[in-house]
């Protein structure tokens, strides 16, 4: 099977809350836990694939958020501190997009699940902040609204191609509630990602970032470093 490329990936993936029965191939299994290693590395996580584990989501709280079937999950779980929920965030979708390049459905749970029956380890000094189910949907999920670009963004003067791609890539990006409560402005080359006031939006920022970089591509313009 042609792997999709990363935007493409992007555009059709969509939260899916309902699963089959097809267990995940040890192939797609190893390619997971090869980006999660990643991540993981790159800033000290400990994120975790947990599969063939019904527990987390048999719960009166899954149930209520409609979720069914769901038997695999990743759990995000860092050190404690106020950045590594932008993290979180960043690192998660980075997963979750790899996940749907290799034909995997998902959805961010933050709130509907059974944290005390999650089967991860959490540490001294480490919080699990929510969990991405995993696996194959009984359907591909549905497009959600979005706002526009211009309600998303503020940019005095012409928007640059590179900046118009990476609003178009944060528009995909998955927020909780889909509340989409971030602003991204441009001073310069230079670009800055504020998080709204909202319930995980500290945790959102990361993803919606990480979308930006995916759009933008990495040359010719920073993130603002406050």
């Amino acid at each position: 099977m042609m792997e999709m490329d990363i935007l493409e990936a992007m555009k059709a993936r969509h939260s899916v809350r309902t699963y089959t029965d097809r267990k995940i191939e040890e192939d797609v299994e190893k390619e997971l836990i090869k980006i999660i290693e990643e991540c993981n590395n790159k800033v000290g996580m400990n994120i975790q694939l947990c599969l063939d584990e019904p527990q987390a989501f048999d719960s009166f709280m899954a149930h209520y958020g409609k979720f069914k079937n769901v038997n695999n999950y990743i759990a995000i779980v860092t050190k404690k501190g106020k950045d590594f929920e932008e993290k979180a965030g960043y690192y998660g979708e980075k997963i979750v997009l790899k996940a749907s390049q290799l034909g995997l459905n998902t959805c961010w749970v933050a709130l509907t699940f059974s944290k005390s029956k999650t089967n991860c380890k959490i540490e001294k000094g480490e919080k699990l902040h929510c969990v991405i189910a995993l696996g194959y949907g009984e359907t591909p999920g549905i497009t959600r609204k979005t706002k526009s670009i211009e309600e998303l963004c503020n940019v005095d003067g012409e928007i640059p191609d590179w900046f118009k791609r990476g609003m178009g890539a944060t528009q995909l990006a998955p927020t909780a509630t889909n509340q989409q409560k971030f602003l991204i402005t441009l001073d310069g080359n230079v670009v800055r990602a504020k998080a709204l006031r909202g319930f995980y939006t500290k945790l959102d920022i990361g993803i919606v970032k990480y979308h930006f970089e995916v759009g933008a591509g990495i040359n010719g313009w920073k993130w603002d470093k406050v």
